[in-house]
């Protein structure tokens, strides 16, 4: 399924501020997994009846359709659909998505960092990067697509990962377009228990870290 086929098979049922499907880095191949954010909350609660369990035109399995994971309790209007690739098209399907294999708990607020005295970041032309850190060796882009998706609009994610092994070496970037919502997840997820490690999260900047 293309980005396009996946916005037609959406907006149906509202208008779409953003989508991506995600893609494996390295041979660009779709990983089943996509993103959707609606306008509204109830325009996101239609496509999950609608759509949740059903079978679109050329899939060969039925794709599930649930709110994305959303630590903060903010109201949220991003979706998470998994993908199945149609066979006649070049990828094969079922695909999986390892996010799969992590759990999600509610964050708590108390002891929530304070967004005062932080460095203010730089823009980056297309948006607010921010800096994840303590991520775990198995993360990969759609962990963050699914911590993030719930804040905002995100124009990019990238796992940082090991050149020989592949696996992820502990930190990660987000690149979001609204500085309001970049900072509300800064605040939300900074210190977020993900499996059995707490996430660090703040904005990007050229600074050293503290020893």
């Amino acid at each position: 399924m293309t980005q396009k086929e996946l916005e037609q098979l959406f907006s149906q049922y509202g208008r779409i501020i953003t989508s991506r499907i995600l893609v494996d880095q390295v041979t660009g191949v779709s990983r089943g997994v996509g993103f959707i954010r609606f306008d509204k909350r109830i325009e996101a609660e239609e496509a999950i009846k609608g759509l949740n369990g059903q079978k679109p035109s050329g899939a060969t399995e039925p794709i599930t359709v649930k709110f994305a994971n959303n630590p903060s309790q903010k109201s949220s209007q991003a979706l998470l659909s998994q993908l199945y690739q149609s066979p006649n098209r070049r990828y094969p399907g079922p695909l999986h998505h390892q996010a799969q294999r992590f759990r999600f708990s509610p964050i708590t607020i108390d002891g929530m960092t304070s967004l005062v005295g932080m460095n203010i970041p730089g823009h980056t032309g297309t948006g607010w990067c921010i800096f994840v850190y303590n991520l775990s060796p198995d993360s990969d882009e759609s962990v963050l697509w699914q911590l993030f998706g719930p804040f905002g609009a995100v124009n990019n994610v990238k796992v940082i990962r090991d050149f020989n092994t592949n696996k992820c070496k502990g930190f990660g970037f987000v690149t979001m377009t609204n500085y309001d919502e970049a900072a509300m997840a800064i605040a939300s997820l900074n210190g977020y228990r993900l499996g059995d490690r707490v996430l660090q999260v703040s904005f990007k900047t050229n600074k050293a870290h503290k020893s």
